[in-house]
């Protein structure tokens, strides 16, 4: 799935950190799976909508499901591209 650029969005994602408190909802994994299962080719505005969130706390669950195994997001020229890995499907 490739992502448009947005500056807060690339630094989440390239320094793979989270803030000290985020605890992501499993109600809101489950939004972001199941919109990446349905839909592999939408941008980031529409994941964003779909799963109600803002850029930045959807690259927060993105960060948290990479280190988890169950996403892999990589920064190619102006996309950010996320996909499913084994486990995340």
């Amino acid at each position: 799935m490739g992502l448009t650029i947005d500056h807060k969005v690339v630094e989440i994602l390239k320094a793979k950190t989270l803030t000290p408190r985020f605890d992501p909802s499993m109600k809101t994994l489950m939004r972001i799976v199941k919109f990446m299962t349905e839909n592999p080719s939408e941008g980031k505005t529409q994941l964003a909508l779909d799963t109600k969130l803002n850029y930045a706390r959807l690259a927060q669950h993105i960060v948290w499901m990479e280190k988890k195994g169950l996403v892999e997001s990589t920064i190619d020229d102006n996309k950010i591209n996320v996909s499913l890995t084994k486990s995340g499907r």
